[in-house]
């Protein structure tokens, strides 16, 4: 008798960007610039900082867990009603949540070869069959693709818009007719970690189109633009008898006291988001051009990265190179992209010191 199922022993981890203490540890080396991770180059908001260190006064409490007054303020400032927001352990836990309260043996899920690899390892996990579509033009959705492979076993279905690791996007023109062709059984995940610095036109109001598509759930997140990646805060917006059920199947407390009041309070800081969406509109065009100059083909991105391709070249191995210069990024052969680096968009002295050290490694 095997200690574990088949579908578990399959697994391979996620593997998330290399931390800065590692890396200065490995290579006896200090001041790493970390563009790994797709974090806050400006940090957390300082309002969401001053509540993270009151609450944790009351550590020794439980937090609240229904998450009121977060759900409260999140129902508040996204125009649904209380019963329709969920929360939970980053958008990850919310990821595997739908596929364990929704997904039967024998069902489906759907998503997009390239995209964002913890939809895989939900459905692997869970011992579902994972079904995955081609991209086209090789960095894009092909929402075709993707209708072609619906079929009477397709449980949920995962699109991020914008999609990681690309940084490419669906707009309301593609998507709508998409969901149209979705039967109503058929759940469709919208994940929408880096909707807030979106600026492109025609990108879909996903909370409008949950009148229409009652099938549709969104997923957000407080670890980009909120900087709150450490505190491991996500949320969701779905019609309340979906709700109901996902509330069935969490854990209790599944979000701490600390992460629940530093997320009402980050809420309330507009100044910090404005100024972190700033500086991306602002970093993101100029790392784009750097790129570019030295013979990168750069993938136009509406999150606070980039999907950079270096032909010719190994990504494992320029990854290796970047951080011996103490730089973090992120190689994607893991995704199908094996000459490529994500890139987190930083502070503009960080993108100048990438990119010099970019120009070392490739001897240009």
């Amino acid at each position: 008798m095997p200690l574990v199922p088949p579908n578990v022993a399959s697994l391979t981890p996620y593997v998330p960007g290399k931390p800065i203490e590692e890396v200065e540890r490995e290579l006896g080396i200090s001041g790493v610039a970390k563009l790994a991770s797709n974090e806050n180059a400006l940090g957390p908001s300082p309002l969401a900082l001053a509540a993270a260190r009151e609450a944790a006064g009351r550590a020794h409490l439980y937090p609240d867990g229904s998450a009121y007054l977060l759900r409260h303020a999140l129902a508040e400032r996204l125009g649904v009603a209380f019963e329709e927001v969920f929360v939970g352990n980053g958008s990850n836990e919310l990821i595997e949540l739908v596929v364990r309260t929704f997904t039967c043996p024998g069902e489906e899920v759907l998503t997009s070869a390239g995209s964002f690899v913890a939809y895989r390892l939900a459905a692997q996990a869970h011992g579902r069959a994972f079904v995955e579509a081609p991209m086209k033009a090789r960095f894009h959705y092909d929402l075709s693709a993707l209708r072609a492979r619906l079929g009477p076993a397709t449980k949920v279905v995962f699109l991020a818009n914008p999609d990681n690791p690309t940084g490419t996007w669906l707009t309301a023109a593609e998507l709508t007719p998409f969901l149209e062709a979705v039967p109503p059984a058929t759940l469709v995940v919208l994940d929408e970690a880096y909707v807030e610095f979106v600026d492109a036109p025609g990108f879909p109001d996903s909370l409008a189109l949950r009148r229409r598509f009652p099938n549709l759930i969104v997923l957000r997140t407080f670890s980009k633009i909120y900087g709150l990646a450490g505190l491991r805060l996500g949320y969701g917006v779905a019609r309340a008898e979906l709700v109901g059920f996902l509330d069935r199947v969490r854990a209790p407390f599944n979000t701490s006291l600390v992460a629940q009041a530093a997320g009402v309070a980050a809420l309330a800081d507009e100044a910090h988001v404005a100024r972190s969406r700033a500086l991306v509109r602002e970093e993101r065009p100029f790392l784009a051009a750097g790129l570019a100059a030295l013979g990168a083909t750069v993938v136009p991105s509406q999150g606070n990265f980039l999907l950079v391709d270096l032909p010719g070249t190994d990504g494992a191995q320029v990854f290796q190179a970047l951080l011996r210069e103490g730089v973090v990024v992120r190689p994607v052969g893991g995704y199908g992209f094996p000459t490529c680096q994500r890139i987190t968009v930083g502070l503009h002295g960080e993108n100048q010191r990438l990119l010099a050290a970019l120009g070392k490694v490739l001897g240009r």
